[in-house]
């Protein structure tokens, strides 16, 4: 199985460039017995049955940048994507090869996957740029597809359950004046970009005033400032991010953001007041939190348990897929995957061998008992 995984993370997949490793994860699920294709946003999906019930187990192939040289260090593998979110994906494909195993072979050679139940399919499927504010594969199937259950896959421990996900808004703020003599009194723009970030700041903390789980709390961060003159003029840019809670919708933050815009715009000379300022919004995912009593999770805790572990439930404070399909299809689901999701985007990402198998395990065992009903 790890070895599986390891020709996964080889294969280089920055976010937007994941067409070699879609193909190898096609042709893989292919030999292991799916129907498998690339779709028209370039994601990987296989499929086994043809009921109209539909489970859908959707990971992503995409990763951040940084190379993590691939190695094995004891009962551990090092590399880009191990844990967020090959490890996954590449265990829902076991899993569900393993769960619907006939024990036979097709005139080609290869396994023979039946669903029990002619009322089931079951989709795999990798998606592309979930890295990406654009989101392009799960965009795509959360309008092909209409799942009755749905499993992303995200690295939240074996032991664990993810059940929400926090919103998200990026910023990207321009600050611009004509050039001037520094002893001229002003704002200038990086200045500027610091009085934003200020006032964005004091408006989470007002926001979050008597609120003490991170999940019910806006979180903001400065993902990128940089500045520089022509001689002519002078310019900051600065890239904002603001991970939201349930009760703040991506829309409403951004309209609170804009009132600080028109307030900096309004009224000062070019040369004696405030830069002009411009921005631009953008990665609006709203906050989703699915619940913890449902079939799906249930199936979850008794898979977990079966393999002598004490179940969790998690919220997380980034984001994932599950923000895009959960509110489109309004369905049961939950995030599941091996892997420690504080190694997401690290120097040091890796995934312990024996937690990568356990997870495959629970899975499967999932599957079965949430398909065949034992």
């Amino acid at each position: 199985m790890i070895e599986f995984l390891e020709q996964c993370i080889r294969i280089p997949s920055l976010s937007g460039q994941e067409r070699h490793v879609a193909e190898f994860l096609r042709d893989e699920m292919h030999k292991r017995g799916f129907k498998s294709h690339i779709d028209a946003a370039g994601n990987a999906v296989g499929v086994i049955g043809n009921g109209t019930r539909q489970l859908v187990m959707l990971g992503h192939m995409d990763t951040v940048g940084g190379d993590v040289p691939i190695r094995y260090e004891g009962n551990v593998l090092y590399g880009r994507g191990s844990v967020d979110a090959k490890g996954p994906l590449c265990a829902f494909i076991l899993a569900a090869a393993a769960a619907f195993d006939t024990g036979r072979k097709s005139e080609d050679g290869r396994p023979m996957l039946r669903l029990p139940s002619t009322d089931w399919q079951l989709v795999v499927i990798g998606a592309v740029e979930e890295e990406s504010a654009t989101a392009k594969g799960a965009r795509y199937v959360a309008r092909s597809y209409k799942p009755e259950m749905c499993i992303i896959g995200e690295p939240s421990g074996t032991n664990a359950v993810t059940l929400g996900y926090k919103g998200r808004l990026l910023v990207d703020a321009h600050f611009e004046r004509e050039s001037q003599h520094t002893s001229i009194p002003g704002a200038n723009p990086s200045e500027a970009a610091i009085g934003l970030w200020n006032w964005v700041n004091s408006f989470a903390e007002r926001y979050n005033e008597g609120k003490a789980k991170a999940f019910d709390r806006i979180l903001p961060s400065i993902r990128k400032i940089i500045s520089g003159d022509d001689g002519l003029k002078e310019w900051c840019d600065v890239r904002l991010a603001l991970r939201l809670p349930l009760e703040m919708n991506p829309q409403a933050m951004g309209r609170e953001i804009a009132t600080y815009q028109l307030q900096s715009n309004s009224g000062d000379s070019p040369m004696g007041g405030s830069p002009e300022c411009s921005m631009k919004f953008l990665g609006f995912e709203p906050a989703y939190r699915s619940a913890k009593d449902s079939t799906l999770a249930r199936a979850f805790l008794d898979a977990i348990r079966n393999e002598k572990m004490r179940p969790a439930f998690k919220d997380k404070s980034g984001t994932s897929d599950m923000n895009v399909v959960g509110p489109i299809w309004n369905c049961p689901v939950v995030a599941y995957g091996p892997g420690d999701s504080s190694l997401d985007h690290t120097p040091i990402e890796h995934i312990e061998i024996a937690e990568f198998e356990r997870a495959v395990r629970v899975l499967s065992h999932t599957l079965q008992i949430l398909i065949v009903g034992k």
